[in-house]
């Protein structure tokens, strides 16, 4: 068992290790969470998150190092989640943004951590969400969130930060192939990196003209604009800092911001909510009882929904 309240004073001091270990009882479903997630809960609101998505190969882990770069140079302690695939093997996540981050290693004022997914689908870990507020809790002023590569359906990230940014890259197929769907949807600021390439013009008209083909939208609403970016030489970071702070001072201005934290709370409410109703399910009726009404709906003597409705009248009088 850990010392909590000391964990908590030493992250809130800067120092990586102890980060770290609460990072670690957050993944790891430790019995302290509750008290971990209690001794945070004063002490987040103040970080903006920033969620970076998009295909493999378009640079989210170069991007992602340029933007730390950019907002160190403004003095910005910077937290990094990067959440990577799960090894098949040893369920553990390979660590190649670590690789691609190394210049920061030795910042005291950036804090890295790599993330399996460990098989959870939407490009993030079931446990972001806590060690996000870990992050935040340990004064980050901005969190950068990373996904795996993702398709057009994963858009998990626009639940989780303040601002999603999008990221494409010329020379991949149709540039638009991979906003489409969903994921063009979630986008607050789109990228189109590696902009040296030819073909990035293109990508950049392309991509303007499907946002154009969008919902209309009132005077005053944001559009998404897009930024041209070479990360790989840290141009176009700076822009890119420019548009994510102006979203973020609109997002305040219109109470667009608190409405998504106030979500972002009721979501990762729900979801330990229903955790915790499965859970209890197992608790105090086991396979048993669940067999039986499935048994009863099979005969044809009930069905699903009734046979739900009975299950959690047991749940509410027990």
């Amino acid at each position: 068992m850990m010392d909590v309240p000391a964990l908590v004073s030493q992250a809130r001091e800067g120092k990586p290790r102890a980060v770290a270990r609460l990072i670690s009882l957050v993944e790891g479903a430790s019995p302290q969470l509750r008290e971990v997630m209690a001794a945070l809960a004063p002490l987040t609101g103040g970080a903006y998150v920033v969620g970076l998505t998009g295909s493999p190969g378009v640079g989210k882990s170069t991007s992602t190092s340029a933007l730390v770069t950019a907002y160190r140079k403004r003095g910005k302690r910077v937290g990094v989640l990067a959440v990577d695939p799960s090894s098949p093997f040893s369920g553990g996540a390979l660590l190649g943004d670590r690789v691609r981050m190394s210049e920061h290693v030795s910042d005291p004022g950036v804090y890295i951590r790599s993330m399996a997914t460990r098989g959870h689908l939407g490009g993030l870990a079931w446990a972001a969400p806590q060690a996000i507020r870990v992050l935040d809790a340990a004064g980050c002023d901005v969190i950068l969130v990373e996904t795996v590569g993702v398709g057009q359906s994963e858009v998990e990230i626009a639940g989780q930060a303040d601002t999603s940014v999008v990221l494409l890259a010329p020379g991949m197929g149709d540039g638009i192939q991979a906003a489409k769907a969903g994921i063009l949807e979630i986008g607050d600021v789109y990228v189109v990196n590696k902009a040296d390439r030819d073909g990035a013009d293109a990508t950049a008209r392309e991509l303007n003209h499907m946002l154009g083909l969008g919902e209309a939208r009132a005077p005053g609403d944001w559009r998404p604009p897009i930024v041209k970016t070479v990360a790989s030489r840290g141009e176009g970071a700076d822009e890119l800092v420019e548009a994510l702070e102006k979203h973020r001072a609109w997002m305040e201005e219109h109470g667009v911001l608190q409405e998504r934290r106030t979500a972002r709370a009721a979501n990762e409410t729900e979801t330990i909510a229903v955790t915790r109703l499965r859970e209890r399910i197992a608790d105090l009726h086991g396979d048993r009882r669940l067999t039986a009404l499935a048994a009863r709906i099979v005969a044809g003597e009930l069905d699903p929904y009734a046979a739900a409705d009975e299950l959690v009248k047991g749940l509410t009088s027990a």
